[in-house]
């Protein structure tokens, strides 16, 4: 990954420059962006090419837009980047120019008429089938629309679609972005040789969306605190009765094997000790705190919903004695109030711990630390899901695998 050119290889001043961002955002029905965290992530690398001179042209997509098998079924306007142009122009303090096209005559008179150190944003790149099948001639004609490309797009960088990886064969130089650097700089760099006790925190709903990474950070952890719904397929794999809870039936021999494996590195994998479990997934509904053992596991008729009250106390000492932390999947169903207290404690045990190096690996985990107002106090928060587990696995990611070599 340090092998390829980055931003400040280029010669941006006076150029038309592509960058592939990730404006993947939440936009409310009245067109309001709710969380801008990812475009907020981009004013750097947007900021240092307007300094340059350079004419910037964002490429981004807006959520799943599907056409039908003909290509002609109308895309909803819930999917347009028309209000993101708007709200980076309000980040920006400067004017932000949108293309309702991206790709042909609309789109190419937009950027025609571009004075230098402007930006112009086109429309959802997904709203062409030919995005997702990385088709040739689709990525040529993005790439018809500038002289050089920058990727900056780190949640999108392990898919390889056009505008992320095969842009880069029709253009002289590709370089990755600044945000791309710093994700790269913290995900894979700072966890290449972690300063020990490291500590991993897993949670999510599945064991199978993890066994990669859990893996992978197997070589270098010292401890995993495990939660959310991944933990009751391993409480069963010990024998403790999960009643209700979501369990992979089909992964149970596969916790095992981890819970071995564990053992045999001598690498302390704690699950937890107690848990709040409910009989409805809702708000305001009955819940308790039941401990978990192989001879008093959950009640027949309840469901496990986050960590309990003895287990939050046992993984915030193990946070506070932890010198690099790596936190991914909330412990809980934190979107509803009264089971979040788990992913709560966790996330303040972490914030309090200003001598750790806190890295917030993505996805859902990162919602909750800003939900809870922590978001300032972690070392590093990504801005990518399924690509930040993919880097800390160590697979190679194809939008960083197009740029061009140094």
């Amino acid at each position: 990954m340090n092998s390829k050119l980055t931003l400040l290889d280029l010669n941006v001043a006076h150029k038309r420059v592509l960058v592939r961002v990730d404006f993947n955002v939440p936009i409310n029905e009245q067109g309001d962006v709710v969380d801008d965290t990812r475009i907020a992530e981009a004013l750097p690398t947007i900021r240092y090419l307007l300094e340059q001179h350079a004419k910037v042209i964002l490429m981004a997509h807006l959520g799943r837009p599907k056409r039908g098998v003909d290509g002609t079924k109308e895309i909803p306007s819930k999917y347009s980047l028309a209000p993101v142009a708007k709200h980076l122009e309000k980040l920006l303090g400067s004017p932000v120019h949108f293309s309702p096209e991206s790709i042909g005559p609309v789109a190419e008179q937009a950027v025609s008429v571009m004075q230098e150190g402007t930006v112009l944003l086109l429309e959802n790149v997904r709203f062409h089938q030919e995005e997702e099948a990385n088709d040739p001639t689709f990525a040529k004609a993005l790439a018809a629309l500038g002289d050089l490309y920058v990727n900056d797009a780190f949640g999108a960088a392990h898919r390889a679609h056009a505008s992320t990886a095969g842009i880069t064969a029709y253009l002289p130089q590709s370089a990755m972005g600044l945000l791309m650097q710093k994700e790269i700089q913290y995900l894979q760099g700072e966890l290449k040789n972690p300063e020990h006790p490291f500590l991993v925190i897993l949670g999510g709903s599945k064991v199978s969306d993890k066994i990669g990474v859990i893996k992978a950070l197997m070589e270098k952890a010292d401890t995993f605190l495990i939660g959310g719904a991944m933990a009751y397929t391993f409480l069963k794999a010990t024998g403790i009765e999960t009643a209700l809870s979501r369990v992979e039936a089909d992964k149970i021999d596969l916790a095992k094997d981890l819970l071995e494996e564990a053992r045999r590195r001598s690498i302390r994998f704690l699950l937890p000790t107690d848990c709040i479990v409910t009989q409805s997934i809702q708000a305001s509904v009955p819940t308790k705190n039941v401990t978990l053992s192989t001879t008093a596991g959950i009640p027949e008729d309840w469901e496990g919903v986050d960590i309990g009250l003895e287990t939050r106390l046992i993984y915030a000492r193990e946070i506070a004695q932890a010198k690099t932390i790596l936190w991914n999947g909330p412990v809980g169903i934190f979107e509803i109030p009264d089971f979040a207290g788990g992913t709560r404690s966790l996330a303040e045990a972490v914030a309090a711990n200003r001598s750790a190096l806190s890295i917030i690996g993505g996805g859902d985990s990162v919602t909750a630390v800003k939900q809870f107002g922590l978001a300032s106090l972690m070392s590093f928060i990504s801005t990518g899901g399924g690509a930040s587990l993919e880097l800390i696995e160590g697979k190679e990611l194809p939008g960083i695998v197009a740029l061009t070599s140094c």
